[in-house]
Parts: structure tokens; sequence; C-alpha cells
């Protein structure tokens, strides 16, 4: 490799330090990640109002579910990339990076057509107020008329991080996440523009950070330097993405849209509720990144090292994991319920708006820490290419188990507390069936090594 290479070999060295010196990077980046929304929930419920809280809030579950698919794609190809990183494989390497980023770019175009054209009746049918409505689709239009540069940031950042650099995409996040809090406050408190506003912050703070990530790629002199004139489809590279990252796709998808039936039972409860659940979920968002930081790291060790042919220490790095994910996801759980009601004030003042976050909080939150099991030892099957089983263990426990849950529950019980039970319900199952599977070994058989 060239000298001064930013990529990290994780076949060799101690594994407890190589998968800790991937994930913290790649954990504050995602905490700046975050902060996008965060930031706007704050700004629009401190200057706004509560209504417009929930309407931003609303929207999070529609924007999931029709990027998620996209995602999931961008984590095939980082699967892809990882091994064949692994393995020495330079043009397979070049070959994937530049068959990611046009079918990024193609999916982005979909993307934001489709985005744009079924707001408005996605949003109704999810009964959403007609309070909330108006700031809703405002929102959300204009998200998505900009997705594109959130696509090719996580695009950009996916292949960096498939060959060990986890750090300049923390660095262009960390710019960006900064970008985002500026115009927040010019758009919203300075020119008054409202929830459009913390809109516009949003998608142009995002393209700064694709652009730069982008332009990091075009200026490396690695295999994995992005040459514009190079830009094509390979059709033996585009079958191993979807193999991968189809699972993931429609995993992400579905849940994400099964998430839209959750809120819209939530939006059945007055806005108070609605913007309490908003402002737990923005909390809920900053207390999964320990094991989804550590199950990312480990996607990446496992694929790496399955593509040298070590597969015990593939699993080595699969046990640390876990450990790591527990010991991370304790710390902010407790820090969570310790300072719930400190924490929601950050979004809104409003007495029942607290009140229903907190109850969202003690509640849900310490469910959080048997869920990393689920997160780890997925992260290990898709990075051995194996995306299926954790496919449909999470569509079974997160779809149709969840909704059997709201439908035969609600007509007994009533209330959102009951109906937010619903996630850890979900997740209990989850990490049960993902350790199963892992511990049966088929993955080892059937893994995608070349």
């Amino acid at each position: 490799m060239a000298k001064g290479q930013k990529s990290v070999d994780m076949t060799q060295g101690t594994i407890w330090k190589l998968l800790l010196s991937f994930a913290v990077p790649m954990l504050i980046g995602q905490i700046f990640q975050q902060l996008y929304s965060a930031v706007d929930s704050v700004v629009v419920g401190r200057f706004v109002g509560k209504e417009a809280l929930a309407a931003v809030g609303s929207t999070g579950s529609v924007i999931n579910s029709l990027i998620g698919f996209f995602t999931g794609l961008a984590m095939g190809a980082g699967v892809v990339i990882s091994q064949s990183f692994g393995a020495k494989d330079e043009k397979g390497v070049h070959d994937a990076v530049h068959t990611a980023l046009l079918l990024t770019l193609l999916a982005s175009i979909f993307v934001t057509i489709l985005g744009v054209s079924v707001t408005p009746t996605l949003l109704r049918w999810m009964e959403t107020p007609e309070d909330v409505l108006g700031e809703a689709i405002t929102y959300l239009r204009i998200y998505f008329a900009g997705v594109a540069g959130l696509m090719f940031y996580n695009i950009g950042s996916g292949i960096l991080r498939a060959v060990g650099d986890s750090r300049r995409p923390l660095y262009f996040l960390i710019f960006s996440a900064s970008m985002n809090v500026v115009l927040d406050l010019l758009f919203v408190v300075a020119f008054r523009l409202g929830v459009a506003g913390v809109a516009y912050a949003t998608i142009l703070s995002q393209f700064l950070s694709a652009l730069l990530t982008l332009w990091v790629l075009s200026r490396s002199e690695e295999c994995y330097r992005f040459v514009p004139r190079d830009l094509r489809i390979h059709g033996h590279i585009l079958r191993r993405v979807l193999v991968v990252g189809l699972p993931s796709g429609l995993q992400n998808s579905v849940v994400s849209f099964s998430n839209v039936f959750v809120q819209a039972y939530i939006n059945a409860f007055q806005s108070s509720c609605m913007a309490g659940w908003a402002s737990y979920n923005r909390l809920d968002a900053f207390a999964w990144l320990p094991m989804m930081c550590i199950g990312m790291a480990n996607t990446t060790f496992v694929g790496q090292n399955l593509g040298a042919g070590k597969i015990d220490r593939a699993k080595k790095g699969t046990k640390t994991a876990v450990l790591l994910a527990y010991a991370g996801t304790a710390v902010i759980v407790a820090a969570l319920m310790l300072f719930a009601s400190d924490a929601l004030k950050l979004f809104n003042s409003d007495p029942d708006v607290i009140h229903y976050g907190r109850l969202f909080i003690l509640y849900l939150s310490p469910f959080y820490i048997p869920f990393c099991a689920s997160q780890i030892y997925a992260g290990a099957l898709r990075g051995a290419g194996n995306s299926l089983p954790p496919m449909l263990i999470t569509i079974f426990s997160f779809v149709i188990f969840r909704q059997a849950y709201l439908f035969i529950g609600t007509k007994f019980i009533e209330g959102p507390l009951y109906v937010g039970l619903s996630y850890p319900a979900g997740w209990l199952l989850s990490s049960t069936l993902m350790y199963i599977v892992y511990k049966r070994g088929a993955w080892e058989k059937n893994a995608v090594v070349r």
C-alpha cells in the first residue's frame, strides 16, 4: 500500500484494541450524525413550539423506511470491499468502489423522486394530526429533495471504513454537523423559516460532508481511489453486493416502515405525547450508538479476517465485541435514566412533554443492554456475507411479532406505554434468535470469501 496510508489491516494485532480504535472514531462520528436530528428537534422545540417538534419527530420513520434500503446496499458494498481488501485483491476493491458509487447515484435519484411524491400520502395514512400535518409535509419534502448528500456521505464513509479508515469520515462529519447547528440557528432564529429552516440546514450540511468524502476518495493513491471515468456497474461485483446488501436493505426498509405503524399508534394520542415520543427517540438514537458502532466494527473485522482465511480470529473478535457492547451500553443507560428529565428539557419544557418522554426512557432503556447481542451477532453474520438470517430474524421480530403485539394488545390495554413496550419485546426476541443462529455456526461454511 502507498506511503501514509490511512487503512487498517485487522487480520493481525490485539483484537480489542483494533475494535475500539475502529469503533471509537465511528462512535464520535455517529454522535455528530445524530446531532443533525437532535439539533433540529431542539431548535424547533425551543424556538417554534411543541407542534413543530411533533412534526419533525413524526417524519423519522418515513425517512428511514425509504433510505434504509439503500443503506443496506451500501453495507453490502462495504462487506465486499473489506473482504477484497483482506485478500489483497486491489482490482476487486477498485471495481467494487466504482460499482457502489454509480449504484448510489442511481439510487439517490430514485429516492428523491419517490420521497417527494409519496410524502403527503404517507403522513395522512399515518393519521398525522392536522395541527402537525402541514409542517411535517414541508420538512419531509425538503429533506428528500436533498437526500443525495446523505446517501453519498454514507457510501463514501462506508468505503473508507471497509478498509479500516474510520477517522476521516469522523472529521468531515464533525465539520458538517457544526455547520448544521450554525445554519439551524441562522434559518430558524434569524430568518424565522421555522420547520423549513431546519430542513434546509440539514440537507446543506449533508452535502458538505458528501463532497468532502468524495474529495478524499478522489485524492487517494490507494486501490480504493475514486476515478470518475471508471464509474461502471461490474456485474459480478453487483451480484456479490446484492447477495449481502439486498437482505440488509430489505430488512432496514421493512423494519423502518413497520415503525410507521408504531408512529400511527402514537399519533392517536395528543401532540404532547407525540412530542414526548419524538424527544425520547432523539435520545434513544444516541443510546444505541455503542452497540451499533461496535457491531459495524465487528462486521469489518469479520470480513477482513474471513477474507484472509482466519475463522478462529473472526470468532474471537465477535466474543470481544459482545463484551465491549454490553459495557458501553450499560454506561449510556445509567446516564440516560439518571438525567432523563434534564435531557428532555433540552427539547421542550412543557410538563406533559417531559412526562411522556421520561415515561418512555425509564421503561424502555434498560432493554438496550440485552439487545446488544442482536447487533453484534448480526454484524458478524453480515461480515461473513451471510445477511439472510439477520434479515429474516429482524423482520420477524420487529415487523411480524411487533405488529401482532400491537394489533392484539391494544384491544385490551390502552395507553402510550404499552405501545412503546412493543420495541423491547421485539429486541428480546431478536437477540435470542440471533444468538441461536450464530452459535449453530452455519455462517462459517457459507461465508462469501474469495
